[in-house]
């Protein structure tokens, strides 16, 4: 028998061959996380090695490994493109690739950890690109993958602190001549101060996590500390911070510094300290000199020469000015290009209120303009991208520009473009209009406290501005990625292990444990180990005993039918087969609008493909346009392309659809259970030569 400690199809038990673990992880830890588990196991099992497997998918780690599992385990292969806790596995051989290597070479993985070097929290055996590039792993770029992970810690420190800063302002603000202030002695002033706490930790917050994505904990101090003393001018007597472009380089300078610092050989009493101690201290007391002591000087140099350019245009021409101040207050969102603009603004409030007018109109433009654009085309971005979109647009509303950090942080090259235009256009307006400001703020909300005269005209230049934000960055975004796309990265943070209740056991065939893998012995393994280890099992719908065939109405707790089968698909391109497979669920009954759930089925394709390889592919959706979880299956004899990871054309595709409500293990217990099950050949071969819609739903039957 076999439990959740136990690794899928039973491929952890004890062998003739390497004792091996493995840990799995995908972005969305969903359908990828599974299928190179079970590859893993499989050829383990197969080549006489035992195998336990990590999983570390969207509801947690399953399958834990054990202090005592990686004591006895003669090497480790992390199959992963996210990150993964390394450290462990101090004094074992690791082999780091992407998740599709396990996938689709996993014999060779096995191989190859033979010879992969140790990993001893020093560097060597656990530089990111190296072993990723050693195992020709095609995941996303070690840059990408730590700025990602750098914005999704920073996001909600973005949104905590902009939100509390934005309703202590409105409840509890006052218009003065010094902008909108809130009393010492209220509560709100506690609130905006709390608030402030969060903005303030935002930018070490970025700087930090993309170090620790690089170099793993001992980057995180130096990280961090890097990332304040770019948020904070008076350090290097700048009268603006760095902001969060500051953030982004002190969060690769620690990283890389700290990668370093670990490839450098010391005597063997130092090594324990080194993580700890030595490593964070030297990087830290390095990257802070360096920034305060080199790159201070030019970003104080930029600051006194930008003001000094400004005055110079002042009393020329109004358009001309709005321009370059909406263009500098879009560009970097709270860095020194941005507060010189604002400054400027603000210490012309009482001798010429226009040029503070320009500012205003201009400071909500980017937060405002990329919360449009998450509502103009969602499938362009994340959930997380969403939820943060609603938020900038709350903030802009405030005038609090530091909203839309989050998405210029994570695509730098199309947001930022579109955020200085938008707020050039409203600069512009503005100063075409002589909109005045008569407080150092910006934002609708300065309007609605009567600090602005010719507000018909102020609104006007933030819409049109926000607009042309919007639409460019939707136009940018669509040009760079053939149609939209979804970091898959911003989402990976760390995950919190969840235990799995034991699932019902069932008898292991002879052969199985031993890893001895005959053809019989790996097809039974193949078929079996989704009942075993198929996440969150213990809440499923209650299964038919072992030994009695299922009926049509059990396939998958009930959720695929006769009703939602079909041999074969008219479509003959992605997009056409998932509109043919979404009227297909709707013969249900279950689904309410059939254009809503199409258009979160491609918002899923737009963070990543559901084409999983080997010829299958499972798009999925989880919408409260169905009203309780159904699934679809149909077969395209030719193949349709999916852009899966191996190149082969989908020919097996299933829809997945649950309500928000029932999204979460039910949800990711079906993409389990078919991303295990059809990683047999023999089980792919029989559905596709299934002569009708009876023999399918047998073959499918089978899948528990």
């Amino acid at each position: 028998m076999t439990s959740p400690a136990d690794p899928p199809g039973g491929a952890g038990a004890s062998g003739a061959g390497l004792k091996l673990l493995a840990v799995t992880a995908c972005p969305t830890g969903i359908a990828h996380t599974y299928m190179a588990a079970e590859k893993l196991a499989q050829a383990a099992a197969s080549l006489g090695h035992s195998m336990k497997v990590e999983t570390q998918g969207s509801i947690g780690a399953e399958n834990v490994l054990s202090d005592n599992d990686v004591r006895q385990a003669d090497g480790i292969i992390i199959a992963a493109d996210k990150d993964v806790d390394r450290s462990r596995f101090l004094g074992k051989k690791v082999l780091v690739v992407g998740v599709a290597e396990g996938i689709h070479h996993p014999e060779r993985l096995i191989e190859q950890v033979r010879s992969a070097p140790v990993y001893g929290g020093d560097g060597r055996g656990s530089d990111r690109g190296a072993a990723t590039a050693s195992g020709g792993g095609k995941g996303r770029s070690v840059t990408y993958k730590a700025l990602m992970n750098g914005v999704s810690y920073m996001i909600p420190f973005v949104v905590v602190g902009g939100l509390l800063i934005a309703v202590s302002l409105a409840l509890g603000g006052d218009t003065t001549s010094k902008g909108i202030v809130i009393p010492d002695d209220s509560f709100w002033k506690t609130v905006n101060d709390i608030g402030a706490i969060g903005f303030q930790l935002m930018i070490p917050a970025l700087s930090g996590y993309i170090a620790y994505a690089i170099a793993d904990r001992p980057a995180l101090v130096p990280g961090m500390v890097g990332g304040w003393i770019a948020a904070h001018g008076e350090l290097y007597d700048s009268e603006a911070g760095a902001g969060f472009i500051g953030a982004i380089v002190t969060g690769f300078l620690a990283g890389y510094l700290v990668l370093g610092i670990k490839k450098v050989k010391v005597p063997a009493f130092v090594q324990p300290i080194m993580p700890i101690i030595v490593i964070p201290i030297v990087a830290t007391s390095v990257l802070g000199l360096f920034f305060i002591s080199v790159l201070g000087a030019p970003i104080s140099w930029v600051f006194e020469h930008l003001t000094d350019w400004l005055g110079g245009l002042t009393g020329t021409s109004a358009a001309l000015l709005g321009i370059v101040l909406g263009l500098m207050i879009a560009f970097d969102m709270g860095g020194p290009v941005n507060k010189t603009a604002f400054l400027f603004g603000a210490g012309l409030v009482s001798k010429n209120p226009e040029v503070m007018g320009a500012c205003a109109a201009a400071i909500p433009v980017p937060p405002l303009g990329q919360g449009l654009a998450t509502l103009i085309r969602r499938r362009m971005f994340d959930d997380q991208e969403r939820e943060t979109g609603l938020a900038a647009l709350f903030m802009g509303f405030f005038g609090i520009t530091e909203g839309a950090i989050p998405f210029a942080a994570a695509r730098p090259a199309r947001v930022i473009p579109a955020n200085m235009l938008g707020g050039a256009v409203a600069g512009a307006i503005a100063g075409l209009a002589s909109v005045e400001d008569s407080v150092p703020h910006g934002g609708p909300i300065v309007a609605v406290l009567g600090a602005i005269n010719g507000v018909p005209m102020f609104f006007v230049a933030v819409l049109v501005g926000t607009a042309v934000t919007g639409l460019v960055t939707v136009a940018l975004m669509s040009v760079g990625s053939g149609g939209g796309e979804a970091p898959a990265e911003a989402g990976a943070a760390a995950e919190v292990p969840v235990a799995v209740p034991e699932p019902v056991p069932e008898p292991v065939p002879a052969g199985v444990a031993s890893g001895g893998g005959t053809g019989g012995a790996s097809r039974t393994t193949e078929a079996t180990a989704p009942a075993r280890t198929a996440p969150a099992q213990a809440e499923a719908a209650p299964q038919a005993a072992p030994e009695s065939a299922p009926g049509a109405d059990e396939v998958l707790s009930g959720y695929l039918t006769e009703q939602t089968v079909t041999e074969r698909l008219a479509a003959d391109d992605k997009d056409a087969a998932i509109r043919e497979m979404a009227e297909l669920l709707a013969t249900t009954g279950k689904v309410t609008d059939v254009a809503e759930l199409v258009r979160t089925a491609f918002a899923r394709e737009a963070q990543g493909t559901t084409g999983l390889g080997e010829e299958i592919a499972i798009p999925h959706a989880k919408t409260d346009a169905v009203t309780a979880p159904v699934v679809g299956f149909a077969r395209s004899p030719e193949g349709i392309e999916w852009g899966a990871p191996d190149g082969t054309k989908a020919r097996l595709i299933f829809m997945i659809s649950v309500p928000e409500a029932a999204a979460g293990d039910e949800h990711l217990r079906i993409l389990a259970l078919l991303s295990r099950t059809l990683m047999a050949a023999e089980f792919r071969e029989r559905l596709l030569s299934a002569p009708d819609t009876a023999a399918i739903l047998r073959v499918l039957g089978e899948i528990q």
